[in-house]
């Protein structure tokens, strides 16, 4: 957010967005059926009279109207989810900010500047994207397959995390001159900024994460794994990280204070994913499932499996909505899913067609906006596409 000018809202920096938008409803199209048919009608007509041509126009609007209501009807999903009107949907498609070709893997965000870092894995970059103006504003090369990326406000600095060569290269927040480098040795991956403690926590290798001083921006500690970290998850509220240990079937519980491993969540059966947020209202961790594709609700207090919900498949990302009381899931299946966070249920309320291979999105609160990277097809280049939630 712009510190700039505190009065103005998260919501009037974002007029850009819906300025320029021009969703096509139906009666966008009414005037051309109307000629259209008017002069079918005039045809009519001269063939065997003079009916009533508003009737005649009244009559083929009807017989549309009730033909594309037919065809949203019969459009349901898995558990009765039906497919919305654009104009119904929790999540107003805004803008579609192209970036260029190849894959696209982890994004942070600059809040004061509205500046979106993406890990383009497939371009060896990182693509810095300016929100405000709705473009790809500069691009860092030459990295080694970058896949985690974090910004730490304090000293203006954006982390990136190499998994070629294991490197995490600094780079200064505002022109993107190099700033240091520090080596963990291989596959480099996931990073968090834990603010407060002014650290970061980097996943790497066979299974551990570097804990990082941003102050000195040196590597301070470690702390073991029985194997590589595919995700993790601060808990804001406590001591605690949550780790995704996929070779070890479960979800590692680690103590920041003592740089330990103190617990360990089993989830037998089931494959998660890389990003899972703590839904601090209900004291739960929400952690997709890709085999089967699901939402898995963790009570914080004992590690238990407390409910789960259908998603769309091959999910990557999900993030909490506090402030509407919504989990969005972002999936390679080309969907967004948007389920009510209430109770253990997790009823999924919407089911929203994106892209092909779209799974990495970010949600920031802070700008009321959902991010969704969509990697190259035949029909476009890769683009970040903006979702602004609705009411």
């Amino acid at each position: 957010m712009d510190q700039s000018n505190p009065s103005v809202s998260s919501s009037d920096r974002y007029a850009w967005l819906s300025a320029e938008v021009s969703p096509i409803a139906v009666h966008d199209r009414e005037p051309a059926l109307d000629k259209k048919a008017s002069v079918k009608g005039q045809a009519f007509s001269r063939c065997i009279g003079k009916p009533d041509a508003g009737a005649f126009v009244r009559l083929r609007l009807e017989i549309i109207v009730a033909l594309f209501s037919a065809a949203i009807g019969v459009a349901a999903t898995a558990n009765g989810v039906a497919a919305q009107p654009a104009e119904t949907t929790p999540l107003q498609l805004e803008a579609k900010i192209p970036l260029g070709n190849g894959r696209i893997d982890h994004m942070a965000v600059d809040l004061k500047r509205q500046r979106v870092f993406v890990a383009e894995l497939g371009n060896d970059s990182i693509g810095i994207v300016d929100l405000a103006n709705r473009k790809l504003l500069h691009r860092i090369a030459g990295l080694r397959r970058p896949q985690g990326v974090g910004y730490e406000p304090s000293a203006d600095l954006l982390y990136v995390a190499n998994a070629a060569d294991g490197s995490v290269r600094l780079f200064e927040g505002n022109e993107y001159k190099p700033a240091g480098q520090i080596e963990l040795g291989s596959d480099a991956d996931n990073v968090r900024v834990d603010t407060a403690a002014n650290r970061l926590f980097i996943g790497y290798g066979s299974g551990a994460l570097a804990i990082i001083d941003a102050a000195t921006l040196s590597k301070i500690g470690d702390v073991p794994l029985k194997a590589h970290p595919e995700g993790f998850q601060i808990d804001p509220d406590t001591s605690r990280i949550f780790v995704n240990v996929p070779e070890a079937h479960g979800i590692a519980v680690v103590d920041r204070s003592s740089q330990k491993q103190v617990d360990k969540w089993p989830t037998p059966g089931r494959a998660q994913i890389s990003r899972w947020p703590v839904d601090s209202a209900r004291r739960q961790l929400l952690v997709i499932f890709r085999n089967p594709a699901e939402l898995g609700a963790f009570s914080m207090a004992d590690g238990k499996l407390v409910g789960t919900a259908e998603t769309c498949g091959d999910a990557d990302d999900l993030f909490v909505d506090a402030k509407r009381g919504r989990i969005y899931v972002s999936c390679g299946a080309g969907f967004l899913d948007v389920l009510e966070a209430k109770g253990m249920a997790n009823p999924r309320i919407a089911h929203i067609p994106t892209a092909s291979g779209a799974r990495t999105s970010l949600f920031v609160p802070e700008l009321d906006r959902l991010l969704l990277a969509v990697r190259t097809s035949t029909a476009e280049p890769a683009a970040i596409w903006v979702f602004r939630p609705v009411p």
